[in-house]
C-alpha cells in the first residue's frame, strides 16, 4: 500500500484494460460471465467489474459474482459496481462507486482498507475532490459517445480526458491510477492512453464476441506500447 496524506492507504491497481461485466449489455447467464471473464484474464485483462444498473434480484446477482470470482481464480481483482453489500457477501475485492453512489468514505468504513475503490470523475471539480477521498483509482468520462450506458453528460473528448488527468494530478500526485471510460475501442484506445489514461474500462470493445481473449490480446498490446513510449519520454 502507498500512504497519502489525509486519505490513508492505497491499495495498487492495475488499471490498463479494466472490463465491465455489465448485465444489461451482456445478459445474465452466470455462466457466460464467468467465461468472458476468465477469456478476459486470458487475453490480459487486469480489473474485472460487475455492473447490474437494473439489478432485479440480489441473491441472481450475488451468484454471477461468486461464479466470476471463481472463474477468475484469483488472477485479477473483481470489483462490483455501486453494491457494497454484494461486495462485502460476495467477498469481491472491492467496488467501483459513481458520484451519486455510497460516499467513499462510508464504503471504505464498511469495506476496510484493504478493499479496493474506485469513483467515477465527469468534472474539474470532482478532480479536485480525490485530494481527500479514500479511493484507490479513478475513472474519468465518458470520452466518447456511447450506447452501453444512458450518459445526460457530453463526452469530453479528448481534450477534456486531458486536463481532467491533469486536475487529478494535482490532486493526489502521479501515484493514483485515471482510468478512462465510454466509447473507447481498438481504434481510439492509444490515443486514450496518448491523453494521460493509465488504462481503459471497456464492454462492447472487449466482450460484444466470441474473440474476448484476442480481442484482449490485441487491446493490451496497443495500450502498452503506448504507455512504455510514454514511460521512456518522461
Amino acid at each position: 500500500m502507498i500512504e497519502r496524506a489525509g486519505v490513508g492507504a492505497q491499495n495498487p491497481v492495475d488499471l490498463r484494460l479494466y472490463g465491465l461485466l455489465d448485465v444489461g449489455v451482456l445478459g445474465g447467464d452466470a455462466e457466460r460471465l464467468a467465461e468472458l471473464a476468465s477469456e478476459a484474464v486470458a487475453g490480459g485483462c487486469t480489473l474485472l467489474q460487475y455492473r447490474d444498473k437494473d439489478m432485479d434480484s440480489a441473491r441472481a446477482a450475488l451468484a454471477r459474482i461468486r461464479a466470476i470470482r471463481a472463474a477468475v481464480e484469483g488472477r485479477v481483482p473483481v470489483l462490483v459496481n455501486d453494491r457494497v453489500d454484494l461486495a462485502l457477501a460476495a467477498e469481491a475485492e472491492g467496488v467501483h462507486l459513481g458520484q451519486g453512489d455510497l460516499h467513499p468514505n462510508e464504503a471504505r468504513r464498511l469495506l476496510g482498507a484493504g478493499a479496493i475503490i474506485g469513483l467515477t470523475v465527469k468534472t474539474g471539480a470532482q478532480a479536485d475532490e480525490l485530494y481527500r477521498l479514500p479511493v484507490d483509482y479513478a475513472c474519468i468520462g465518458g470520452v466518447f459517445a456511447t450506447t452501453s450506458k444512458d450518459n445526460p453528460d457530453a463526452p469530453v473528448g479528448l481534450d477534456g480526458l486531458q486536463r481532467l488527468v491533469v486536475r487529478g494530478r494535482l490532486a493526489r500526485g502521479q501515484s493514483l491510477p485515471l482510468g478512462a471510460i465510454a466509447g473507447i475501442d481498438a481504434g481510439n484506445v492509444a490515443e486514450v492512453i496518448a491523453a494521460g489514461a493509465d488504462g481503459v474500462a471497456l464492454i462492447s470493445a472487449l466482450f460484444k464476441d466470441d474473440a474476448t481473449q484476442e480481442r484482449a490480446r490485441d487491446l493490451r498490446e496497443r495500450i502498452d506500447a503506448v504507455l512504455m513510449a510514454r514511460e521512456h519520454k518522461n
